[in-house]
């Protein structure tokens, strides 16, 4: 039995097990369901030595039984090969939990924290982007928001929810945060060469940059656009002045780009906008005949430069949709996914889960798709929330 072979080898494990271990067990324990939170917290927080812990985690887990006993044994087998062979320890088939009911996926409202364990077996792998605290107090981003139009018909309703929740999210991640509202598209083009000097940018392990707006394919619009008078700013203009030649502090550091605004104003069977009651789009040509309260958004790039990554909000030539009260849904998903994941995933599979979220999408005839987009990142790069 199990729970028998813990008993005979209790000394020995107590005595060699390291404090590193007993921690990656409490986690696998905790995931396997043979404790519980209580337990866990028990274990490590009302005993103070390496020892006292390691013999309440086995006699814990030794009265729970044969399957609790041999699931620690086979998760002890994976986490430490010499001590389990030192132990002695059978090597018996892994414990098969039983099936779990599929949940509904829970998103966090705040951003979880990265525990201690993982910041540190993160550190000297050469397949991550380095990333120390220092670096990271000295984070920069760009947010750039356009809701007010000298066009009334054309004010972005729901945008500055996405302000405010942007700026939220950028701050929790460490960056400080260089805000801009209501420009021209020439203005873009000059807040984005001045972001490219900022100070911080020689200490910084990487920089996001967010534009919000109406669009078209290739462009972000300015505020005083207009089918007689354009306004725009061109999207290749981001990879020309944060790339190697014009921004040499960020060579070799992960440049992170978001872009929330249409790609195009075809409806199609991808994307289709209609008078629906809360829901508006950021294509500027559909909104005069719509009176919806979704609006969509746009956009396309060209130069291919180390580094960057980029989340467009939707598929080419399709629009994206925001809510006029709670903001755009690209938005509030990113927001729920890096809350709840940016702990433990790397910046792509952030992204891959925020366009996962959208498969479900679906408001009448409207559907969108983000689209991740010239990805020249060598390397992974987490952000390591709260470090």
């Amino acid at each position: 039995m199990a729970d028998k072979e813990l008993g005979r080898v209790r000394s020995s494990f107590v005595e060699k097990v390291s404090k590193a271990v007993i921690k990656q067990l409490l986690d696998d324990l905790l995931d396997d369901e043979v404790i519980n939170d209580g337990e866990k917290d028990s274990i490590l927080e009302e005993n103070s030595t390496k020892a006292d812990k390691a013999r309440a985690l086995i006699d814990t887990v030794k009265k729970k039984g044969d399957k609790a006993s041999r699931t620690m044994i086979t998760r002890l087998q994976s986490r430490d090969k010499t001590l389990h062979s030192e132990l002695g320890l059978s090597c018996g088939q892994p414990a098969q939990p039983e099936p779990k009911p599929q949940q509904e996926q829970q998103w966090s409202t705040k951003l979880l924290p990265c525990s201690d364990d993982f910041w540190s077996q993160k550190q000297d792998d050469d397949s991550i982007y380095p990333v120390t605290k220092e670096a990271i107090r000295s984070r920069v981003a760009l947010l750039i928001t356009n809701i007010i139009f000298t066009n009334p018909e054309h004010n972005r309703r729901g945008a500055l929810k996405d302000e405010e929740n942007m700026e939220k999210q950028l701050e929790s991640l460490g960056y400080e945060v260089v805000k801009h509202s209501n420009l021209t598209g020439k203005a873009i083009d000059n807040a984005i060469i001045e972001f490219s000097k900022h100070p911080k940018l020689k200490g910084t392990d990487s920089v996001v940059v967010v534009i919000m707006s109406h669009g078209q394919l290739g462009a972000v619009l300015g505020v005083d656009h207009t089918e007689e008078k354009p306004d725009r700013f061109p999207i290749d203009n981001i990879y020309t002045h944060l790339g190697p030649e014009r921004c040499p502090e960020l060579l070799n550091k992960p440049k992170v780009i978001i872009i929330q605004a249409c790609r195009g104003g075809e409806k199609g069977s991808v994307l289709v906008c209609d008078d629906g009651p809360s829901l508006a789009c950021d294509d500027i040509s559909s909104q005069s005949a719509s009176n919806a309260d979704i609006e969509d958004d746009t956009l396309r790039y060209v130069h291919k430069e180390k580094d960057f990554i980029s989340l467009l909000s939707s598929t080419p030539d399709t629009k994206s949709y925001r809510h006029t009260d709670e903001g755009s849904f690209l938005i509030q998903y990113l927001g729920e996914v890096f809350n709840t994941f940016a702990r433990t995933d790397h910046i792509e599979e952030l992204f891959r889960k925020t366009m996962q979220r959208f498969e479900k999408f679906a408001v009448q005839y409207r559907r969108q798709m983000p689209t991740k987009d010239r990805c020249t990142l060598t390397r992974l790069f987490f952000f390591f929330p709260g470090q």
